[in-house]
């Protein structure tokens, strides 16, 4: 498998809301990353796929919620977000796609 194959295992897709909305004015950007994904992994994914520079990887586990579908029961998947903090200068549109 390709090193970029790889890189994509880490990096799920982008999260657009308006929190990470916010989090893009500050410089920074959210994606959904695998769950046994480390922060240098994360940080070496989206230098090596976008060519920017990071500056800092924060990490959430967002447990999955119980929710009900047609009256049965279901429980949503736990997601790892990554907010990457990018150097100055250094700019993803992620409204683009990959």
């Amino acid at each position: 498998m390709s090193a970029k194959a790889e890189h994509y295992d880490v990096i799920r897709k982008p999260v657009i809301t308006e929190k990470a909305t916010m989090a893009s004015e500050n410089g920074a950007v959210v994606f959904q990353v695998a769950m046994g994904s480390s922060k240098p992994q994360i940080k070496e994914a989206v230098e090596a796929l976008f060519g920017v520079k990071v500056k800092a990887v924060n990490t959430t586990i967002t447990k999955g919620k119980v929710k009900r579908f047609r009256g049965q029961i279901g429980k949503r998947n736990d997601v790892k977000k990554a907010y990457v903090t990018l150097e100055e200068g250094n700019t993803i549109d992620v409204s683009t796609g990959l």
